[in-house]
């Protein structure tokens, strides 16, 4: 009962490469086997025979001369015997160790100077011969000279058959170590990378697997699993951040809210609804804000790519002046066609951002500029109030940060705007920073120019 498929193929990937290399090598190294064996026999016959055919020319020729002595000297090299059969099956000469020995054939070339190589042996016996046959003359009847060599054991025997195995064996054995160890040290590698991987839990996210050196199908798949754990920890510290700042940002107002309506429910009698309602809708609306700018920053940090398309900035930030309040004069000096490739939304949430801020720190006008400059798209938002101080130009862009009493939440703002539009400018592979001006704040978006 033949085994079943699964039987033979091997579990694991090391011992499926393994035979699949060893198949591999059979399929090649068999049939050069047997070529090699086909090669080696005929060159030591053709070799056998050249010497023989030799012999039996130079016998031949001294025949016709009448110049042959009895016995006939061997040679060349291993041709020892030669026989000068006559008619009747006759030896008329022959060297000593042809003497021996009775005719080696009875087999006839047709015409002179025809030479028929074959091989015979004596009795059945072991002792072969390699033999060349060829007429001693023109004549009809003339006898036959035969000049034989003993067959060497390398086309008498198996020992070339037995040798030729033993080095397809050896060489697919080396083959088949080869290939183990190959992927044994590949495939250890990936064990090691899954041993790593299993001991990295959510709590700690910081870990990474060992990069193997190289530029290997296994060395990218280390770095990719870093990349992914990379995404993952900035993913759920986005969601840490979020429970914390929301818990932090949100706590205040809705304490504010529950003090107002607490108060209002202990004496109503005493409660002003005029005064009441819209202290209540503004905290309402400070709650709706913050919570809006946060679930915004928790799905830019953790969702997919959005679908993007090609964004002229300039009419972008065109449109966002335009629909702004005249509250603080903007000054607007855009270039046109500075066309970069981005989500039309989060873009615009930046630019209403920054004039959110601009204006609401400007002491008099707020300009804005927008340009193309080696390669890169540029929108530069500068306010005319106070300047940040430098160590704290990136501390700005943290969340729910406020430098001063002029940067409290009596201006408005929910200290999420600059934190947002930085997020959306890297999700850009963009940058957005604070540039130095004589007087004033100025920040900077840059993008990548659609040419």
């Amino acid at each position: 009962m033949p085994l079943p498929w699964a039987a033979i193929w091997p579990r694991s990937i090391r011992g499926r490469v393994t035979l699949l290399a060893l198949v591999l090598a059979g399929l090649f190294l068999i049939p050069l086997g047997v070529a090699a064996d086909i090669v080696i026999r005929g060159t030591v016959a053709n070799a056998i025979w050249r010497e023989t055919r030799e012999a039996a020319s130079r016998v031949a020729v001294a025949y016709r001369d009448a110049e042959l002595r009895n016995p006939i000297a061997p040679g060349p090299d291993d041709v020892t015997v030669i026989q000068v059969v006559g008619p009747g099956h006759h030896i008329l000469a022959s060297t000593a160790e042809g003497q021996k020995l009775p005719p080696l054939s009875d087999l006839r070339p047709v015409m002179p100077h025809d030479f028929v190589d074959f091989t015979t042996c004596q009795n059945f016996s072991t002792d072969c011969f390699h033999v060349t046959a060829t007429l001693a003359g023109a004549a009809p009847g003339s006898p036959v000279v035969y000049a034989a060599a003993h067959t060497p054991a390398v086309l008498s025997t198996r020992v070339l058959d037995v040798a030729v195995g033993l080095q397809i064996a050896a060489l697919a054995c080396l083959v088949g170590w080869t290939t183990w160890k190959s992927a044994d040290r590949n495939l250890r590698i990936i064990d090691h990378i899954q041993a790593q991987l299993a001991h990295i839990t959510a709590s700690d996210l910081s870990r990474r697997v060992r990069e193997p050196p190289g530029d290997d199908e296994i060395a990218t798949l280390a770095r990719t699993v870093n990349s992914t754990l990379a995404r993952l920890e900035h993913s759920v510290e986005q969601q840490r951040r979020f429970a914390a700042d929301a818990s932090h940002e949100l706590r205040t107002p809705i304490a504010g809210l529950r003090a107002q309506l607490e108060e209002a429910m202990l004496h109503p009698e005493e409660t002003d609804v005029g005064t009441l309602v819209p202290g209540a809708l503004r905290d309402t609306d400070r709650l709706e804000t913050i919570v809006t700018d946060l679930l915004f920053m928790a799905r830019l940090g953790s969702g997919g790519p959005a679908a993007q398309e090609s964004v002229d900035l300039g009419q972008l930030a065109a449109e966002e002046i335009a629909r702004r309040p005249a509250r603080t004069p903007i000054i607007a000096d855009l270039q046109e066609d500075v066309t970069v490739l981005g989500v039309r939304t989060h873009l615009f949430r930046v630019i209403g951002n920054l004039l959110d801020n601009a204006q609401r720190h400007a002491a008099s006008t707020v300009r804005v500029e927008v340009y193309a400059s080696r390669g890169s798209a540029a929108l530069t938002v500068t306010n005319d109030g106070d300047r940040i101080a430098e160590q704290d130009r990136e501390r700005v862009f943290h969340r729910f940060t406020r430098l001063d009493t002029s940067r409290s939440r009596d201006k408005g703002g929910t200290g999420l705007g600059l934190a947002i539009a930085r997020d959306v400018a890297i999700a850009h592979g963009g940058t957005l920073h604070v540039e130095d001006v004589p007087e004033g704040t100025r920040f900077v978006l840059r993008l990548s120019l659609i040419e």
